[in-house]
């Protein structure tokens, strides 16, 4: 299928076959959903399409490696019939242009073009010819109708000269005039099936999200088995490192999962006996054994496939402007050359036949969709280079078209609005100090307060009391241990031995060093081992968790030693671009899987007063369409697979860059720099591309209005001048270079 009407034809094909209950065509991901009884068959369905040029892939793969094997055949074929027409263009163009009056030239630029215009550019000719058979008229009917024309009046000059020289007319061909608009289109044909045939790698990711194969425990014995022979109800070992490969939930074991692709927060989820589990998400560090509660189809991650699927289906590409135009300036064109060779067979004088001829022929030259064809492209094209120039990368022209339209803007919380990487942001010692103080000498009073001791003769207590800390973090299989173990390294504190270390689950970790213990983890695991807190760092503690920080507690036995706070900082331009958005009159709001209180401290810091917390993928996905329903048009910012959905729905996707591949391979745009002054950059560069498509378009249209009369011969009454088809081939040219200079003015505009 070629385009919507493609889709369009495909469905009502098939609906009106006998046995076919419904059908549902999916124009993104070519594929058909039809719903028949058992009087027909999918070869049935494949024969009733034939009839009208279409047909049907029917085989034992899955779907969609099918599409995708499909797809890339087809721009394969797309990219071999360009070059072909390309490589046997050159030589006719150079003769047209340079030698047009060397006979044996034109013999040879004749041969030439028959296989450039019949079998490179074919597919043309067949499109065509299916809409006038169905009453209609596209761009393919012009390119059609115009190669065609000049290349029989050039075979006929070609063959036949002494018919204009006994007329007293020099005759002339245009081989290079049709075979040059073949290659034109066909390069443009080209560049979309690229597209199309890379719209299914986010779905063929998500997909690859669920392992092959699994461990299945039956009687006591482990058994590896694949994934579409587990059923509901059987027991599944988990290994650290393996993907989950059923929702579940946990047996037995314990562990941290990676559950970003559904909450897009970037610290692993706790799991132990009786917790759910998600097929997709990643195990860590523990073994885990779980029973299988969903499989296949009826899986979280399977629902996210499909919502993606229909998202990227039911929006049916933007009926391009000059399509429009095209179905009504074809038929008016082809309708002024039939009225131009009319009046001059009628009216005309002792040439009546060749001036009708010259005339129609000029007509259809003058009115070839080169400058109309190109007036988007080209605009597209500079706007995308300008684009990339900017770290903005545009994956396709709608996106481009659309983005000056957007007036509500969704925005991810976790690395989209903030980094997405936890790091420490504060920590306290119990004397109120906030510095890691590393160079300073410490000891320990009576009280057990940090104060100076001024001595250089022995090792900094500080010093020791963060090489401990470090040590305990370093042997942790707390995803936030690595913050602290990170920051401690920049701050070039170098671990010690311990005596004794263990791992308290849900609760820290635990060591011992010169027979004194020491403790790194949550509140409970001090209040467990009735450790004193002083009253400022309770305070302190409570305040930072208002502040959407998780606090690390680090304690030896008696006494709590220090506080340390960590976060997911800001991105340094969110509120700066975010404050842009809403003076440019578009509505933000914030959408994140973290919890109420985090959600409400980030949103309050880069002043978005609309946002919700604790929304799972599907919920983004329905508060897109929500808005859209609204008539509001939705550009979607995210950078994890849990945001594949919401943007897989929304009419303008941004992907941050160093979100995951699946987010970037949804999202029609990608921001390199993950910057997010780099949004309100987009819409304008879109705003500049749509006006100068605009403005291509209305010289397209003049120089139209202008050339089609003259080249029909309204000036030959009053000054006897009849336009030459050589002259309107070049007038052509002219239009397209004026158009293509338009469009790069836009290369030095500023965004």
């Amino acid at each position: 299928m070629t385009c919507a009407a493609c889709a369009s034809s495909v469905e009502t094909i098939l609906q009106y076959t006998d046995g076919v209950k419904s059908a549902a065509v999916n124009f993104a991901t070519n594929t058909v959903q039809v719903e028949y009884d058992e009087s027909t068959s999918p070869e049935k369905l494949n024969e009733a399409l034939t009839d009208i040029g279409y047909g049907l892939v029917i085989g034992s793969k899955d779907i969609q490696e099918t599409v995708q094997e499909e797809q890339e055949k087809k721009y394969q074929s797309v990219k071999k019939q360009t070059m072909g027409a390309a490589l046997l263009t050159l030589p006719v163009f150079v003769l047209g242009m340079f030698f047009m009056d060397w006979v044996p030239g034109r013999w040879i630029s004749m041969i030439l073009s028959i296989p450039v215009l019949f079998f490179f550019g074919k597919n043309f000719y067949l499109n065509a010819w299916k809409q006038a058979r169905h009453g209609k008229a596209n761009m393919d009917t012009l390119v059609a109708l115009s190669t065609g024309i000049a290349f029989i009046f050039s075979v006929f000059n070609t063959l036949f000269p002494e018919f204009w020289y006994q007329r007293g007319i020099h005759p002339h061909v245009y081989f290079e005039a049709a075979t040059v608009i073949i290659v034109f289109i066909s390069f443009g044909k080209m560049l979309e099936e690229k597209a199309i045939s890379q719209t299914g790698t986010a779905l063929k990711k998500l997909i690859g999200l669920q392992p092959k194969t699994l461990t299945r425990i039956q009687n006591g014995k482990t058994q590896e088995i694949k994934i579409e022979e587990v059923k509901v109800g059987d027991r599944i070992l988990i290994k650290p490192g393996e993907k989950i490969p059923v929702d579940g939930k946990v047996l037995e074991g314990s562990s941290y999962l990676d559950e970003s692709m559904i909450s897009g927060e970037p610290v692993p989820v706790e799991k132990k006996t009786g917790d759910s589990v998600f097929a997709g998400t990643i195990n860590q560090k523990g073994s885990l054994e779980i029973e299988a509660e969903k499989v296949g189809a009826s899986t979280l991650l399977s629902q996210i496939v499909q919502r993606v699927q229909e998202a990227q289906g039911s929006k049916a590409p933007v009926q391009k402007l000059v399509d429009k135009i095209a179905g009504i300036f074809v038929p008016v064109v082809i309708g002024i050359a039939m009225l131009t060779f009319g009046i001059w067979m009628i009216w005309g004088d002792e040439n009546a036949v060749s001036h009708a001829l010259l005339a129609a022929v000029s007509v259809l030259v003058i009115a070839c969709p080169c400058a109309l064809g190109l007036a988007t492209p080209t605009a597209i094209m500079v706007g995308v280079g300008k684009g990339a120039e900017n770290n903005i990368l545009i994956r396709d022209a709608e996106s481009l078209e659309l983005g000056h339209k957007v007036n509500a803007i969704i925005l991810d919380k976790t690395g989209t609005i903030t980094e997405g990487k936890p790091t420490v942001g504060s920590l306290k010692w119990a004397d109120g100090s906030g510095q890691l103080a590393v160079g300073s000498h410490y000891e320990v009073s009576s009280k057990q307060s940090i104060v100076s001791s001024g001595s250089a003769n022995h090792l900094p207590l500080t010093t020791h009391y963060l090489q401990i800390l470090y040590t305990l973090e370093s042997k942790s299989e707390h995803p936030l241990a690595e913050a602290v173990v990170r920051h401690l390294k920049e701050e070039n504190v170098e671990a010690t031995s311990l005596d004794h270390f263990e791992s308290i689950t849900a609760r820290g970790v635990k060591g011992c060093k010169d027979g004194k213990s020491f403790f790194a983890g949550n509140l409970k695991l001090l209040q467990e081992n009735g450790i004193s807190i002083p009253v400022n760092l309770e305070e302190t503690s409570n305040n930072w968790s208002s502040q959407a920080q998780t606090v690390i507690w680090f304690a030896d036995q008696e006494n709590a030693l220090a506080i340390l706070g960590i976060q997911d900082q800001l991105k340094p331009s969110s509120k700066s671009a975010i404050s842009k958005l809403q003076k440019s009159g578009v509505e933000v709001y914030m959408l994140t899987g973290d919890n109420q209180q985090t959600a409400a401290a980030v949103a309050k810091e880069v002043g978005i007063s609309d946002f919700r917390a604790e929304v799972m993928p599907s919920d983004k996905s329905e508060f897109v369409k929500r808005l859209q329903e609204q008539g509001k048009v939705v550009a979607m910012v995210g950078d994890g697979i849990n945001d594949s959905e919401a943007l897989a729905q929304a009419d303008v996707s941004i992907a941050m860059g160093h979100g995951s591949d699946i987010a970037m391979d949804v999202a029609k745009i990608t921001l390199i720099t993950s910057d997010l002054e780099k949004i309100p950059q987009a819409f304008h560069l879109s705003h500049l591309t749509v006006n100068g498509i605009k403005q291509n378009l209305f010289w397209a249209f003049i120089y139209n209005l202008i050339g089609i009369p003259i080249a029909a011969g309204v000036l030959y009454p009053i000054n006897g001048f009849l336009l030459d088809p050589m002259i309107a081939g070049g007038a052509m040219a002219f239009s397209s270079v004026s158009v293509v200079l338009n469009s790069l003015r836009l290369k030095n505009s500023k965004i």
